[in-house]
Order: C-alpha cells, then sequence, then structure tokens
C-alpha cells in the first residue's frame, strides 16, 4: 500500500464507445461493461484506503446523445443499482447522488434516492455518482440559492459557495483520474477541482483495473502538491 493515499479520487470513466466501436459493437455494450467494472474498481480503493470516490456517470452535455443511447444509459442506472446495490450495501460503502434529479424520470430518481436512504448510515468507502452532473450547472445552481437566500455580496466567500455544492460533506478531490487519452476536464467538479492532482491514461474504462489503480496512486505518491504556496 501507498504510504501517500488521496483522501478523494475522483474517475472521468471515458472510453466505454470507444471499447465498443473497436470490437463492433454497439456502444450499449462498452457502457454496460464499463459498469460492470464498478464493483471491482470500488472495492480496490477502498482496499487501498481511500475514503472518498466519485465517478462521472453522465453529464448534463449527454442527453445530446442520440435518444436511444441516453435511454440505454438510463436502463443501464437502474440495471445497476438493482444489481450492484445489496452488495455495496454489504461492504458498508455510502452512496449519495452529485447532480439534478428534477429532470429525471421518477422511476431514475426512486431508484437513487433507494440507493441513498438505504446506505446513508454506512461508514466505509463514501461512492458519489455525478449522474445528470454539470460543473456550470451546478455553480448556477449555487449562485440562484444565493441570491434566494439574500446573502449579501460582502459575505460570500469560499465557504458559501460550498456549502452549497453538492459535494458540501465531502473534501474536494485530492487526484482526478480520466481514462482513454482525453486531456480535459469535460465540466466536471469545477469549483471543487482547482487544486487537484490529475492523472491522465490511455487506458479505455471497461479496461481499467486493479494494475491501472496502483499505478495512478503510484504516481500520486511522487507529486508534490503547493496548493500555490510557491
Amino acid at each position: 500500500m501507498n504510504a501517500k493515499i488521496p483522501k478523494h479520487v475522483a474517475i472521468i470513466m471515458d472510453g466505454n464507445g470507444r471499447w465498443a466501436n473497436i470490437r463492433g459493437l454497439d456502444r450499449s455494450v462498452g457502457h454496460k461493461k464499463g459498469t460492470e467494472n464498478l464493483p471491482k474498481i470500488v472495492d480496490c480503493f477502498q482496499e487501498h484506503g481511500v475514503d472518498y470516490l466519485t465517478l462521472y456517470a453522465f453529464s448534463t452535455e449527454n442527453w445530446a446523445r442520440p435518444k436511444n443511447e441516453v435511454s440505454a444509459l438510463m436502463n443501464l442506472l437502474l440495471e445497476s443499482i438493482a444489481s450492484q446495490l445489496d452488495s455495496l450495501h454489504k461492504n458498508n460503502i455510502k452512496i449519495i447522488h452529485f447532480g439534478n434529479k428534477q429532470t429525471l424520470s421518477k422511476k431514475v430518481r426512486k431508484a437513487i434516492e433507494k440507493a441513498e436512504s438505504m446506505t446513508s448510515k454506512n461508514t466505509g468507502l463514501t461512492l458519489s455518482i455525478a449522474f445528470n452532473y454539470g460543473g456550470r450547472d451546478e455553480i448556477i445552481k449555487v449562485i440562484k440559492q444565493i441570491i434566494e437566500e439574500n446573502i449579501p455580496s460582502n459575505k460570500i466567500d469560499n465557504q458559501i459557495v460550498s456549502e452549497r455544492l453538492y459535494s458540501k460533506d465531502i473534501p474536494d478531490p485530492d487526484l482526478i483520474i480520466r481514462t482513454a487519452g482525453e486531456i480535459r476536464i469535460s465540466n466536471f467538479l469545477i469549483w471543487q477541482s482547482a487544486y487537484s492532482e490529475y492523472y491522465f491514461t490511455d487506458v479505455l474504462w471497461p479496461d481499467f483495473d486493479i494494475k491501472d489503480i496502483s499505478e495512478a496512486l503510484n504516481n500520486y505518491e511522487k507529486r508534490f502538491r503547493k496548493y500555490g504556496s510557491s
């Protein structure tokens, strides 16, 4: 186990579609394969001593994808909760949701709320699922809330904003991993990632495994985090 372990790891899970395309399969098969990868990944991070894991599952921009792909992703979320929730609960994982629930279907909202409620008392790794999430959308939500609460401008500071984010009860990510070779943040945790370390890998998300986690954590261990101090 590494001597220096990030308290909070966030992952941009990219490459499901490419994984399927390479094999001549429908993109939905790639998404399903990527989802099947989750229990192993969550277990591994928990074994390494990571306290918080945030996964970018569906962005506010993903609604622009073909309707059949969006529908498949919604169904996949429902299937994943149905098949994996009991196991995650038994492993003491706490599940929370980042994102706008209101524009999701009633069925999807209920499934998310069930997962959050069932695991709310768990004390192991906190698994945050960013679903229907966008960093800009989150910041706009905070601005609207501050206006509605009539908070004077001279009282607005980092704490006022942070307390109104989806991640209000979670420390900012120490390490953000992006799979599939892309080097961009894609509207993910814009506020929270101000001083995060980034790790980019060419490995497609369905192929991301325990060895890749070890490489990412070993890379993080070598970083010297200055937080702008020098």
